[in-house]
């Protein structure tokens, strides 16, 4: 077991109970890249698809290496994000993108 802080991130979907937790440095780290990056987006949103890859851009090699598997985290942290109402998915818009609340 690890004395590391850590952040409940939560599945906003229906029927799911299921909770994860990941080191709140991590979810941090990456809450607040997930946010300036969809501020910057503005009220287009910005596409899920390219998310990781902008997060992957962002982070320094050290956090990088200290994050371990970047889609994982991310998700959970978006998913938790949502869950709060950081952030929504626009409705009827395919591809999916994601805007503040």
């Amino acid at each position: 077991m690890t004395d590391d802080p850590r952040t409940v991130c939560r599945t906003p979907t229906a029927g799911k109970s299921g909770v994860t937790r990941i080191p709140t440095w991590k979810f941090d780290l990456l809450r607040g890249h997930i946010l300036d990056i969809v501020k910057d987006a503005g009220p287009d949103g910005y596409p899920m698809a390219s998310l990781k890859a902008a997060l992957a851009d962002r982070l320094t090699e050290d956090e990088a290496a200290r994050l371990g598997k970047l889609g994982w985290h991310m998700m959970a942290v978006k998913l938790e994000m949502e869950v709060a109402g950081d952030i929504a998915r626009m409705p009827k818009i395919t591809p999916q993108r994601i805007v503040l609340v």
